[in-house]
This record gives structure tokens, sequence and C-alpha cells, in this order.
């Protein structure tokens, strides 16, 4: 009885070491935030690949008091499985930029491209690999660096 027990923690003491070395692992294994509702409108096709149903966010909209899917600007369904709301009256935080690696779904999603963000980054004189966290909120990029964290 002791192996599975023992394998079974090498195997998560590996799978956290690889998610905190490399985004794109801990992509793979874990997944990562989908937007439900941008701007106002449902997005029925991420919905549909998540299996996730009107019923669901209905529940999860109740759950967090927010009585009609009018009242939301943004809404994320998070890896966990918990329903992150940003109302009309806010500004959701776009991730453009974490640990290094772009987002290009995010992009895609604020209608730009990698030469916006790369031209960001070069009048600021920061390289890719430095960026720790950027976002976009309220027209403007934010960028936190890595070795601002030391």
């Amino acid at each position: 009885s002791l192996v599975p027990i023992t394998a079974l923690v090498i195997v998560e003491i590996l799978f956290s070491y690889f998610g905190i070395k490399s985004t794109k692992f801990k992509k793979l294994i874990e997944g990562s935030p989908i937007v439900i509702i941008k701007k106002g409108k449902l997005n029925f096709e991420a919905m549909r690949k998540l299996r996730y149903s009107l019923d669901d966010l209905i529940s999860q909209l109740r759950e967090q008091s927010v009585k009609s899917i009018e009242e939301v600007n943004y809404a994320v369904l998070e890896n966990n499985g918990k329903l992150s709301i940003f109302p009309k009256e806010t500004e959701y935080p776009l991730p453009i930029i974490l640990d290094g690696e772009i987002d290009y779904g995010v992009l895609k999603d604020m209608n730009r491209d990698e030469n916006w963000i790369n031209s960001i980054l070069k009048k600021n004189n920061i390289e890719l690999e430095n960026v720790f966290y950027a976002f976009y909120t309220k027209n403007k990029t934010y960028i936190i660096k890595k070795d601002e964290l030391k």
C-alpha cells in the first residue's frame, strides 16, 4: 500500500515542479480560464465546448446576487469551476502576459496583435522574458517585471 501512495506523491511533486517552470505545461494540465460573458453577451461556443449549461450559469450568477445577465460586463469561468463576475460598472483587467508568455486569446479579444504588445515592451525597454505580469485596463497597459519582485 505504500508504493501507490509514494507514486502519487512523486507524481504530484513532479506536476507541481513542471507547472511552476512551464506555463504551457500548467495550461495543459490545469486548463485556462474561459470568458463566458463578454461585454454583456454570452459566449455560447465556449459554453458548448465546456458543456456548461445556461442553468449552471444562471445558478452561479444567483449565488453572487446577480439578477440578470445584462448586469454583467464580463464573467470568467475559472479553472476551479468558480465563476468570476465583473459588473458593468467595473473595468475588467485583461491579462496580456503571464510569466513571460503572451496570451494570444486575450490579444484576439482585444482586437490587438503581437506587434502591439511588442511595441509597448520596446517603448518601455523591457524584454518579454522579464515580464512577470502585464495587464490592460482603463485604456492603459500595466507591466510588472520579474526583477522588480526580488
